[in-house]
């Protein structure tokens, strides 16, 4: 029996599938959580800044969106007041900044929601805080005015152990009232519902204290360029807001966040909670 009909059917349908368009993947759906209005006071009594430059609501969290894009994961940061440039950050050296000035945002990533897994302190600048180790953090994403190029220096010189999880984005630049900031999927990994999520909200600092990763602590007395309500020592958390509860922006999230950042000299550590959004 003749072999020559089969085989040239099944070579023209091969040629029919060649030629049909490729088809994407489809992206993931976009993660969106909230986070409620006028706690961007941490524990609950912090101060912003004397200076005109600390408008109000300008750490003052309101939504963070993790959007697939391809090949790259987009996070955007939205806040409650538009984000500006008073130091002009355009023009700092290292190649200049990412078109703001005060807000530097962290977002902590468990990948794996495994026991003991990752990292349960934060990068250094964020005071005495930690997550718990069920809740460990595996990736934070940098959302920082600073340049690639001083934000890698840092994290060489002073992340330690830790450096194994920083992801620096290819991209950051301010939008409105969003920071929106580009990383490669490849060093992030496939975002998924089932990940957990913290965006903590902090003020960048050019002139860092010698340990810290371009954080501005808070202090005990407001002032000029300090957070105020807080403590002197190495009590507090210097963190202005983050999100807390289910990220669904409801105002009891506002008593869960000052429940989670409550401190106390040598006692209760502040707790960075990671928002899950699936079960």
């Amino acid at each position: 029996m003749s072999t020559t009909l089969p085989r040239f059917a099944a070579l023209a349908a091969l040629a029919a599938a060649a030629a049909l368009p490729l088809v994407p993947l489809a992206a993931e759906p976009p993660i969106a959580l909230l986070d409620p209005d006028g706690d961007d006071n941490g524990p609950g009594a912090y101060k912003y800044p004397t200076d005109a430059a600390y408008k109000p609501k300008s750490f003052d969290l309101k939504k963070l969106e993790v959007v697939d894009k391809g090949d790259d994961i987009e996070l955007r940061v939205t806040l409650a007041t538009t984000i500006e440039d008073p130091w002009n950050s355009t023009t700092w050296p290292d190649g200049g900044g990412n078109g703001f000035s005060l807000q530097f945002v962290q977002v902590y990533l468990d990948t794996d929601h495994q026991p003991g897994a990752g990292f349960t302190r934060p990068l250094p600048g964020l005071g005495n805080a930690q997550f718990e180790a069920a809740e460990a953090w595996d990736k934070v994403v940098l959302i920082s005015p600073q340049p690639r190029a001083r934000l890698s220096a840092e994290v060489k010189a002073k992340a330690g152990n830790l450096r194994a999880g920083v992801v620096i984005p290819k991209t950051t630049k301010a939008s409105g009232k969003t920071l929106i900031a580009v990383v490669k999927k490849a060093d992030l990994g496939q975002p998924t519902a089932k990940w957990g999520y913290q965006a903590v909200v902090q003020s960048n600092e050019g002139f860092p204290i010698e340990k810290d990763i371009l954080t501005r602590p808070v202090n005990q007395t407001v002032g000029p360029h300090r957070f105020g309500g807080g403590d002197d020592g190495p009590c507090d958390p210097h963190v202005i807001d983050i999100l807390a509860g289910g990220g669904k922006g409801d105002r009891s999230e506002v008593e869960a966040q000052h429940k989670a950042l409550k401190y106390a000299c040598g006692g209760k550590v502040a707790t960075l909670p990671m928002v899950y959004p699936a079960p």
